[in-house]
């Protein structure tokens, strides 16, 4: 048997559907607070470290692999007499990239002229 009657929806409740998304926004808020007090707490912790030289030597050890391994130091500055085959070796010795004036800059290593050789890939 079918019925002739339309159908209906089920009225939903909007209140506890507000509710919901109010207390999904609070967390959020809460998370965003907390996650810049650590930021800052990081920040100023690491700020009072560098006022003695001690500290100052344990953020040098702490940052200078991470900054190595993002290209953004050389993990050894050339050296007088530094004379390299190849980009490649330059690289492996962790002196690269080499700036024009530097021991063991030379123009054949220098692809693009600007007075950088063997710069980073990117």
């Amino acid at each position: 048997m079918r019925s002739n009657k339309p159908f209906r929806a089920a009225p939903l409740n909007r209140r506890n559907h507000y509710r919901d998304q109010q207390q999904s926004s609070d967390q959020t808020a809460a998370f965003k607070f907390l996650g810049a007090a650590a930021i800052l707490g990081g920040i100023v912790g690491a700020g009072s470290l560098a006022f003695s030289e001690d500290g100052r030597a344990k953020i040098g050890t702490v940052v200078k692999p991470v900054a190595v391994r993002a290209e953004l130091v050389r993990a050894r500055a050339p050296q007088p007499g530094d004379v390299w085959g190849g980009c490649n070796d330059a690289r492996a010795a962790g002196t690269a990239p080499i700036y024009a004036g530097e021991p063991g800059y030379r123009q054949g290593m220098d692809g693009d002229g600007d007075g950088i050789a063997c710069e980073p890939y990117r």
